[in-house]
Order: C-alpha cells, then structure tokens, then sequence
C-alpha cells in the first residue's frame, strides 16, 4: 500500500494501469471492491468517474436515501465514509485496452490480508461485478473461508452491465446493507 495514486501509461495500444490507493477509515465495516478503475476513472483520479456508471447514485440512493449523489468527489468518499463504507478494487496494476474488464491482462491483486489487519473491524465485502470477485478469489482464497466476514458478490454498477437499471441495482445491492432498508 505504498503507491500515493492510480494512473496509466500506454504502448501499443495497451494502458498499463496502477490503481488507486483505498478510500478508508478506522471506522469502516464495509468494504467495496471494484475490479480496476476505468480509463475515465484514472485520468480523472477519482473512483467511478464514468459519467454514466451507477455506483455513486446508486450509494446515495442506499445511504442516504436520495436520489441525487453529491456532485463533488470529496463530498462523495465523504458520503461513504459517513456511513462506514471504504472503497478499493481487487487489482493493483494490471493491463488492459480500454477499460472494460474482459480486457484486464497480466493484473496483480492488492494486498487484502495487511488492509484487514490493519482494519479488522470489516466485516462485510460487496464486490462490485464479477471481475472484481473473480481477482480477489483468485489471490485472496484463504480470506473468503474468514467466518467474521461476509462476502457480497454484486451486479457491477459500470454502464457496460447496461441490462441492470438502478433500481434493479438498488434491490440487489441492499442485501449487503440491510441495517439501511
């Protein structure tokens, strides 16, 4: 966890892609996983900036029951961290054309046994898509027998999962924050 940001470089076609350094506190019992933020995402610097993803509305609609999430980034991670929520992805680096997650090549999971020492009060992990599982099962298998935890593996929220509308997203999703219904 020593990298202060995510980025990209590209040759030939390919981004070679460093993702983003956890969004997190002390008092985060939940943690969202992504797979590895988007092209949009990482030149803008901020989780989820895809104009049309659906994670930061559909987090606004759960946590705070509103329909509209808050415009500026800070007041976003801020909304999350209120309600004890943190935000990383499954890949640290990785290669990909584009940013869709049936491209990712060559990736290297983040370090999830140090993140939960170092925060042991999560108890609750939503894996945003099934990229973002696939990645973390694959590197992290001894974490998913944990019993203190609980494992969410939910619809992805980008607009490539486009047969999922908000409100399906919205019902799905809640499972994983029923103190919220």
């Amino acid at each position: 966890m020593e990298r202060k940001s995510g980025g990209f470089s590209m040759t030939n076609s390919t981004f070679h892609c460093t993702g983003f350094m956890p969004s997190i506190d002390k008092n985060c019992t939940h943690l969202i996983l992504g797979s590895m933020p988007s092209v949009a995402s990482l030149d803008a610097q901020q989780y989820y900036a895809h104009p049309q993803n659906r994670f930061w509305p559909l987090m606004s609609r759960i946590l705070e029951n509103s329909p509209i999430a808050p415009s500026d980034y800070n007041e976003r991670l801020s909304m999350l961290l209120r309600h004890h929520v943190a935000l990383w992805d499954s890949i640290a680096v990785c290669e990909r054309k584009g940013s869709l997650d049936a491209d990712i090549k060559n990736e290297r999971g983040n370090d999830f046994s140090s993140l939960l020492a170092q925060y042991p009060q999560i108890h609750t992990i939503c894996f945003n898509g099934g990229k973002s599982y696939q990645c973390f099962k694959k590197y992290n298998q001894l974490l998913l027998s944990r019993q203190d935890i609980h494992f969410h593996k939910m619809p992805s929220t980008s607009p490539a999962n486009a047969r999922w509308n908000l409100d399906m997203l919205t019902e799905a999703w809640q499972a994983a924050f029923p103190h919220y219904l």
